[in-house]
């Protein structure tokens, strides 16, 4: 005969991120991903790595300014809404405000996404055209689609050098002005981003977010810095989960073999809600004693209720849960205490086990979710369960979060 639960699932479901620790990696608009994704019940680890420097004072911006000015560009392109705000205002700040806009409004305007599209507007210009994908690649096939010989076009630059795109231009014969509004840099302060870097070489965060490509390399050329890339690309190949905004932003991980979720569409809503789905997919869910058991980053979820675990019991569940049902020595689960152990601490012996044990079963709830084999060890008792519960649904009336 069958076996039935005897504690059937709580009604409540956990958020679909609860129980997960999930790094960001963005400097601008930090605060709000690390909102969307906390109203989910995610544990938010803040490492930016990188910053935006503004080069309003710039001489290369003012130059390729009153270049514009002098000799207005029949093509402009803009790449971001930030960035082509923030050449604007540069202009006024030189009383060349005016003078810029008249210029570009005799320009066909490209934007590459919304953003740009909507800064465009602001500044009382028309938007000619922008590609369905957001991506300037399709906006470089675009205008690589018509003759450029001898036409001036102006490119916003978006934090970094854009050397394919501009050569692209001019091989196909147009006279480019590269306009370099802002620039990425390592963040001023590393600690935040070496806690991160620590975190996901240790496997303390179940997901990394990347809003852009410069991101993504930031926290690569940390690691290197701290002698851990290659800890950091075997976690993110593994364990930790990158979810990345676009396929732009993944590019520097694609290179280097690391897989990320990337939403159909380029927003951090999207984002979000594809790692609403993924994360709760990737972490098993057990028949243990007649109960649904679900591991995640820092706590279990039994039944549908969230139950917070401490690094010891957490260690000692997942050693149990990677061999569910098989009885794990003592002295197994004595090394997997000793892992979470801090430098220096007493060696784990058999007692504490047994002490860290009977935490866990106070943790999980239930005692005979961890059963005692004499002489021999611990084990996670299979037996089947009733239909799991759901995890709460993100909502689907979420404003969706628009990338610059």
């Amino acid at each position: 005969m069958t076996a039935q639960p005897t504690h059937p699932p709580t009604e409540a479901a956990p958020a679909p991120l609860a129980g997960f620790t999930v790094g960001v990696t963005a400097a601008r608009r930090a605060d709000e991903l690390g909102s969307l994704l906390e109203r989910r019940g995610a544990r938010v680890l803040h490492g930016p790595a990188l910053r935006i420097v503004p080069v309003a004072d710039d001489a290369r911006l003012r130059a390729a300014t009153e270049q514009c000015v002098a000799e207005p560009p029949a093509v402009v392109v803009a790449t971001t809404g930030i960035g082509f705000r923030g050449w604007v205002e540069a202009a006024e700040g030189w009383g060349l405000g005016d003078a810029l806009l008249g210029a570009l409004g005799r320009a066909r305007v490209l934007a590459r996404g919304p953003k740009a599209r909507g800064a465009v507007r602001a500044a009382g210009l028309a938007d000619a055209w922008s590609p369905e994908s957001e991506s300037s690649g399709e906006l470089l096939e675009h205008l690589l689609g018509e003759p450029l010989a001898g036409v001036r076009v102006a490119v916003q630059l978006h934090g970094q050098p854009l050397p394919d795109f501009v050569e692209a231009l001019r091989c196909a014969g147009a006279e480019v002005i590269e306009i370099p509004v802002y620039r990425w840099s390592a963040p001023a302060e590393t600690a935040p981003l070496e806690n991160l870097v620590e975190a996901v070489c240790t496997r303390e965060v179940d997901a990394v977010t990347f809003t852009s490509a410069p991101a993504a390399a930031g926290l690569l050329s940390r690691a290197s810095d701290l002698g851990r890339r290659e800890e950091l690309l075997s976690a993110l190949r593994g364990p930790v989960l990158a979810a990345c905004v676009g396929p732009v932003t993944h590019a520097p991980l694609g290179e280097l073999g690391v897989p990320a979720v990337v939403p159909e569409r380029f927003r951090l809503g999207a984002m979000v809600r594809r790692l609403c789905e993924r994360l709760p997919e990737r972490a098993a869910l057990l028949p243990v004693a007649g109960r649904a058991v679900q591991l995640r980053g820092h706590a279990a979820v039994v039944d549908g209720e969230l139950r917070p675990l401490s690094p010891s019991a957490h260690a000692l569940l997942r050693a149990l849960a990677d061999r569910p049902g098989r009885v794990v020595p003592r002295s197994e689960l004595a090394a997997a205490l000793g892992a979470t152990a801090r430098s220096g601490a007493r060696p784990v012996d058999e007692h504490a086990v047994e002490q860290a044990i009977a935490r866990l079963r106070s943790a999980l709830g239930a005692a005979d979710l961890v059963q005692t084999v004499i002489k021999r060890g611990y084990r996670l008792p299979l037996e089947p369960m009733r239909a799991a519960p759901r995890c709460a649904e993100p909502d689907p009336d979420e404003d969706e979060q628009e990338l610059p």
